[in-house]
């Protein structure tokens, strides 16, 4: 399916109303010719007169009959046709507001996206050009050219009120991202969509944009600890993380042969963290040694950063190696030396400009590049484009294409990333998991994540959002990771598994599951029965789900923490 252009649909009405102008115009031509010839010797603005009258229905001077001039009898017969069509017209745009408020109502399947951000702007339209119908949510009423499309809707007013929300569709929506750039305006317009949406069985999926990263990350911990006790589901996400998924997606590392692959991030702020842990996800999941990836993070303060991240994301010493070097970029550039280059470098500064610059005019950041040097902006979207527009439309040469200026908002509106939430990457690697101990067997269950039945997604899915439950019975919660894991003993591992048994057959009955011999078609599992007479072989993959939990979790950079642990007091 061809990728609809912003309002490009639009030029079928333009035709018509281009139609309607020649009638327009070839009625007053005529109608001017033939009255002229019909009443010779009348003044000019008599015939004026009398051929403005053409459009409303009638004309003084037609009263005695014809015969008419053909002129204007096809005049007296245009001038009309133009008139009823201008009334049908204007009667449309008076009436436009209402219909589309109607129309964003009585929506079904479509995507509310609530702020007046450029970022939000952004996202509505990326998920308009993707095929989805979407409904914006404004403060501020929208243009009379914004809303030029029957998939493109629009709702203006408080998103925090209620009656707003049910304007936009919100109760028959699929998807909520709430984009604004008030962190706490966000939060309310979530609790107000939570209560719109209480005990429903069916409801959108809630994404909440944080503009600081870190509280982001606790909110995440927040709400998977409380995933369990409403049916809507909800995730906080912040444009860095996006951001540097999509950049992976856009420029995938590739393997430098016998060498080790050397890269470089430098500068301040969140992104180069961010950058650093995706780097070593990405490299751990297409299956890179420790010892082929190299990084070197520059920074007043790199140290610390790198210390940090690594006490949070176990994996990260375990996927590559890095060094941190607690100076500028100025000053480590002139010190490489040629003949080991890196094969990328990141700059992620909040002086973008002079990061910008450095990239534009430094032969030493050039020299010491063999692939490309990567400057991450919020700000220089449209210098982005002009640099790589496409192979016909890039106006700046890109330094031989060592130079990448990326634009971190504008790559942060990938609608399908935001979805692939943390609920999603947990349950993702729950299926994952089963898959590697117990293999695919010929079963509905036995496939990969991409091919498998939506049912069974919503298992899995299931299953994380039951982790809520299970730190409950424990005491515990769930917290950004700074170390240290709590440790589950063998007699809690036994209570949860049981526990998770119980969640399992309840999510799977459900779903319409009953007990009998394995039939996928019919949906009959010979495991959907109580603990005490479960066979030790199921009793130890629901063991193993659990034991699994902590290392997941800490994959994604929290821990389980006790609550009843009691804490030394310093003297």
């Amino acid at each position: 399916m061809a990728v609809p252009e912003w309002g490009g649909s639009r030029t079928s009405v333009s035709i018509v109303r281009g139609v309607f102008a020649v009638i327009g115009l070839a009625a007053f031509g005529l109608g001017w010719a033939g009255m002229y010839e019909y009443r010779e010797g009348k003044h000019p603005l008599d015939v004026l007169y009398f051929v403005l009258q053409l459009y409303v229905l009638g004309s003084d001077a037609l009263q005695d009959g014809g015969p008419f001039p053909w002129p204007l009898e096809v005049a007296r017969l245009l001038a009309p046709l133009f008139t009823l069509l201008t009334v049908v017209e204007t009667g449309r745009l008076l009436l436009a507001n209402e219909v589309r408020r109607f129309r964003s109502r009585t929506a079904r399947r479509h995507a509310v996206v609530c702020g007046d951000t450029a970022f939000a702007k952004a996202l509505a339209r990326q998920l308009f050009n993707t095929g989805h119908r979407v409904v914006q949510v404004r403060t501020r009423p929208f243009g009379p050219l914004e809303l030029r499309h029957r998939r493109m809707l629009g709702v203006w007013g408080d998103a925090r009120s209620a009656n707003v929300l049910r304007a936009a569709g919100l109760r028959r929506a699929r998807y909520l991202y709430v984009c604004g750039d008030d962190d706490q305006v966000n939060h309310a317009i979530a609790v107000a969509a939570g209560t719109e949406l209480q005990l429903r069985r069916t409801s959108p999926w809630i994404y909440v944009q944080v503009n600081r990263q870190q509280t982001c990350h606790l909110l995440q911990a927040r709400r998977l600890g409380a995933a369990g006790t409403n049916r809507f589901r909800l995730d906080y996400f912040h444009v860095d993380d996006v951001a540097a998924r999509r950049l992976y997606q856009r420029h995938p590392l590739r393997h430098a042969g016998e060498r080790p692959l050397r890269l470089l991030i430098a500068g301040e702020g969140s992104f180069p963290g961010v950058l650093l842990v995706e780097t070593a996800r990405f490299w751990r999941a297409a299956g890179g040694a420790p010892d082929g990836l190299h990084v070197d993070m520059i920074g007043p303060d790199a140290g610390r950063t790198v210390a940090t991240l690594a006490a949070r994301f176990p994996f990260l010493e375990r996927s590559c190696r890095i060094r941190a070097h607690n100076e500028l970029l100025d000053t480590w550039l002139p010190r490489v030396a040629r003949p080991a280059r890196y094969d990328r470098i990141y700059l992620c500064h909040h002086d973008e400009q002079r990061m910008l610059d450095l990239a534009l005019e430094s032969p030493h950041l050039w020299h010491a590049v063999t692939e490309a040097v990567f400057v991450a902006t919020y700000h220089s979207a449209a210098l982005a484009d002009a640099f790589h527009g496409g192979e016909h439309n890039d106006l700046l040469d890109e330094v031989d294409g060592r130079l990448q200026v990326y634009p971190i908002l504008t790559r942060a509106c990938d609608a399908r990333l935001i979805t692939d939430d943390l609920t999603e990457r947990l349950a993702r690697e729950f299926h994952q998991r089963y898959l590697t101990a117990n293999g695919g067997g010929g079963t509905a269950s036995g496939v990969e994540w991409a091919r498998l039945s939506e049912s069974m997604r919503n298992a899995n899915r299931a299953q994380v959002q039951g982790i809520a439950a299970k730190m409950r019975v424990l005491g515990c919660v769930i917290a950004v990771r700074h170390g240290e894991d709590a440790i589950i003993t063998e007699d809690e591992i036994e209570r949860l598994a049981r526990l998770e048994h119980e969640r399992w057959c309840e999510e799977r009955a459900g779903q319409g599951w009953r007990h009998g011999p394995r039939d996928d078609r019919r949906r009959r599992h010979p495991d959907l029965i109580g603990w005490d007479a479960l066979g030790e072989r199921s009793r130890e993959k629901a063991r193993d789900a659990v034991r699994s939990m902590s290392d997941m979790l800490a994959d994604e950079g929290f821990t389980i923490v006790r609550l009843n642990e009691p804490v030394g007091i310093a003297a």
